[in-house]
């Protein structure tokens, strides 16, 4: 007995096939706009994602809460939990004078990052999308001048295997400055130029001028000074990175490399830019973040955190004195709101 087989389906009529191809253009049409209709209103929440009662307020100590994603601020001599929750999600984060400066990480296939400024209110004045993930961000003195970075590839200083791009904006002119790689660069006194150079961590004078920063170049970094208004740059000495100049613009925290061990290869210093003497602080553990100065005398940071916590913020005297302490468990982006 011959085994019996399905008749193929008659082929569709030229109206049947029209039929199947509008629908199908339609199907993904509805998905796009249903995506695109979720993705605004994703981004529509997160610009109006800080209460309206949590403004800059000081003297506080603002910070990212690690668990939440969120900027919250405790009392500066507060204790570790004494938090007040309710700020914009951000993933770095710093302020001062009447600015704030929120870094946003978007992923997706090519990750891209919100660098937002904010009001004393909280309440978003630009948005700039820039292709890379956030790893530093910085406000002058007097609210004027913002500089972020973020990390076009690779993702840790730990490595060689990174490209950094770094930004500048004036907010009294509006004029963004997309990379300073571009600034004419002096090393030993002699004009540099490499295809390799990297910025990164930049921090300002009160002058709104003089800026300091990282410069990576054939393997070595190096402190350089900036001047904005010359637009020129020196660099000052070797192994010096993620520069913060502290509150009376005299001494700037960074960290040095002291091992070649990729898991500690860091440990904080104090450079006084009169005498170029450079004084180790008391915390002996590798600190891989752009110390913030919360007075004259002490310095804050992040590291790993204990109990599962992505991370906690500590502070250690900045004379080389004194013990590290925890400042905010849970906590990374600290600064000092007046």
């Amino acid at each position: 007995m011959s085994a019996r087989f399905p008749r193929p389906a008659p082929p569709l009529g030229p109206r049947a096939r029209i039929a199947v191809v509008v629908a199908a253009v339609l199907l993904l049409a509805g998905g796009s706009v249903g995506y695109a209709l979720h993705a605004e209103r994703r981004s529509e929440g997160q610009r109006a994602d800080a209460v309206a009662s949590f403004t800059l307020r000081g003297p506080a100590l603002y910070f990212r809460d690690t668990v939440t994603g969120r900027v919250a601020h405790q009392p500066l001599a507060g204790t570790p939990g004494a938090r007040t929750p309710g700020g914009p999600a951000c993933d770095r984060f710093y302020a001062s004078g009447d600015t704030a400066l929120c870094l946003r990480a978007e992923p997706g296939v090519l990750p891209k990052t919100y660098a937002i400024v904010l009001d004393r209110r909280l309440r978003e004045m630009r948005r700039i999308t820039v292709p890379g993930l956030p790893t530093r961000a910085r406000v002058s003195a007097s609210g004027r001048m913002l500089s972020w970075t973020v990390f076009a590839t690779g993702d840790s200083y730990a490595t060689t295997a990174f490209s950094t791009r770094t930004a500048v904006l004036d907010l009294r002119t509006g004029y963004l400055i997309k990379s300073i790689e571009e600034i004419p660069l002096t090393i030993d006194g002699v004009r540099y130029h490499a295809p390799d150079v990297n910025y990164w961590g930049v921090t300002f004078a009160r002058d709104d001028n003089r800026f300091y920063a990282t410069v990576s170049t054939k393997g070595r970094t190096y402190l350089v000074e900036g001047n904005m208004r010359d637009w020129s740059a020196k660099a000052l000495r070797q192994n010096a990175e993620c520069p913060s100049l502290s509150p009376d613009n005299t001494r700037i925290a960074f960290k040095k490399k002291v091992s070649d061990d990729p898991a500690a290869p860091w440990r904080l210093y104090v450079l006084d830019l009169r005498s170029m003497r450079e004084t180790p602080l008391a915390e002996t553990r590798s600190v891989d973040d752009q110390a913030a100065w919360l007075d004259d005398g002490t310095v804050a940071y992040a590291l790993p955190g204990a109990a599962g916590r992505a991370s906690d913020i500590w502070t250690v005297p900045a004379d080389g004195t004194g013990v590290p302490r925890v400042a905010v468990a849970g906590g990374s982006s600290p600064v000092a709101v007046g």
